[in-house]
């Protein structure tokens, strides 16, 4: 498979893995929404504000993804035929330094939500057990979203060892 093709295709599919975050992220903001209008108890008023940081969160997410992807299909094109092997190269040791990257958050994340658990086990205040469901339900979509790339990930790279051989 030609290189540029393969860099291009997984650019691509980043792009668009950033569109389905940031529907993801309108959910979130939605669910503020509806608890700010239709909650009666204390509890269902506390999720408004977690619900609306945590959609910014994922938009910011998805804002990442995109802003760092979109570029990269037109900038492939032009650095694979100023020099292909370098390229090749520079390709390698970024998906070998993501795959790095993307196994230390798959340590923080369970982290993160053990912690949140916690909270909602030993604080008893609406807010506080809001932010902890808050909390669990963020960091299993990023758990989501991080696992999706770093399954691309890992496939972009192994096939641009392949390629190499």
């Amino acid at each position: 498979m030609d290189i540029l093709k393969l860099s291009t295709d997984w650019a691509k599919a980043e792009v668009f893995s950033a569109k389905i975050n940031l529907l993801l992220s309108l959910l979130f903001f939605l669910a503020a929404i509806g608890f700010w209008q239709l909650g009666k108890t204390n509890m269902a008023k506390a999720f408004v504000w977690p619900m609306l940081v945590a959609g910014i969160l994922i938009a910011a997410v998805a804002a990442g993804l995109f802003f760092a992807n979109k570029p990269r299909i037109t900038q492939f094109e032009t650095a694979y035929n100023t020099d292909a092997k370098a390229f090749a190269q520079t390709e390698t040791q970024r998906t070998a330094k993501s795959q790095n990257d993307l196994a230390l958050v798959f340590k923080v994340l369970p982290l993160i939500i053990i912690a949140a658990a916690l909270l909602i086990m030993f604080v008893n205040t609406p807010l506080w057990r809001a932010i902890g469901i808050t909390a669990i339900a963020l960091m299993t979509i990023l758990m989501f979203i991080d696992s999706n790339t770093n399954a691309r990930n890992t496939a972009y790279h192994q096939q641009l060892l392949a390629e190499k051989q």
